[in-house]
């Protein structure tokens, strides 16, 4: 498999006041393309941060994130955006749908975010939908829905203009271990089926060895396992 993602010497310092906080320090890293790699480490240690650069939506302070072939730290802020639509898909802990709209309007309303062209693919919709068990559920609003179908809805959403990359920010945060397991299963599913790359960011060890490899970050760099005792005999 082809390097999908290469991250190379990535350098990330915020400033609070006067004081400067490094959050990463030289972070290098590839993922193959269709690869599902879990990202894990305590807080502070920079997995947030990692999250918002490969997604596109931070810039680093130096180093480079080629996704698919693109240098996302050289791009533009339009032109990150117009990327971030095209090939990305997020999936975050809190599910974001909209109260007032139907499972399938809160997945559907993806699409004309993004602006894809072709407009509404029924056929993908239904693949998506059956896919995740969604397919008798579409009718009904969030507040209809149990926490592990709303992340089903927020999962599908966040697949149906069919990203290269997926970025889950720990998905099954907010949900039940039987739940957590229902979406692990079908995020790992999708990810075979439909081939997308996935990167999830995760404090669940459980959940962590859903990935290919574990990826163990502590003070704003990457670590080997036996160097990070949160998560000793963690591995892939």
């Amino acid at each position: 498999m082809s390097a999908f993602i290469q991250a190379q010497d990535l350098r990330k310092t915020y400033r609070v006041g006067k004081i400067q906080v490094p959050a990463l320090r030289g972070v290098s890293f590839d993922v193959a393309k269709g690869e599902f790699v879990s990202i894990v480490g305590p807080s502070g240690s920079g997995k947030s941060t990692l999250f918002y650069l490969l997604g596109g939506l931070a810039r680093p302070d130096s180093g480079h994130i080629f996704v698919d072939g693109d240098d996302f730290a050289a791009l533009s802020d339009a032109e990150r955006t117009r990327l971030r639509k095209k090939k990305i898909g997020f999936v975050f802990q809190k599910f974001n749908l909209l109260p007032t709209l139907d499972a399938r309007s809160n997945i559907q309303i993806a699409v004309d975010i993004a602006g894809a062209n072709g407009g509404y693919d029924s056929a993908n919709f239904e693949k998506i939908t059956s896919l995740l068990g969604l397919s008798k559920r579409l009718p009904h609003r969030p507040s209809e829905l149990s926490g592990g179908e709303q992340q089903r809805v927020a999962l599908a959403r966040a697949l149906i203009n069919k990203p290269a990359l997926v970025l889950a920010d720990e998905p099954t945060g907010n949900l039940d271990s039987e739940n957590s397991e229902i979406v692990l299963k079908m995020l790992r599913q999708t990810n075979q089926e439909l081939g997308q790359t996935v990167l999830m960011i995760t404090h669940n060890p459980e959940a962590a060895r859903y990935g290919d490899r574990i990826i163990h970050m502590r003070d704003g760099g990457i670590v080997p396992p036996e160097k990070d005792p949160q998560w000793a005999g963690v591995t892939k």
